[in-house]
């Protein structure tokens, strides 16, 4: 059976986990439809990065969301 401290740790990990795999790279994926087209050089460069650090989570929620951005009017 789990001590208290085994499942602090436990539930705490899941946290973390499930906040890299999915919280966090779904509001990336929000953050860049919203912003595409108006993003300055160090936002977007920026972004990338964040895309970079949260790949694995992109990946896991890429088959699932489909938000690509609206075409831009000339």
């Amino acid at each position: 059976m789990l001590e208290g401290q085994t499942l602090i740790a436990a539930i705490v990990y899941l946290a973390l986990a499930g906040a890299y795999l999915l919280v966090i790279p779904a509001g990336l994926y929000l953050y860049l439809q919203k912003r595409w087209y108006v993003m300055g050089s160090i936002e977007r460069l920026l972004a990338y990065f964040f895309v970079f650090a949260f790949f694995p989570g992109m990946l896991v929620l890429s088959p699932i969301l489909n938000l690509r951005p609206e075409k831009r009017a000339l």
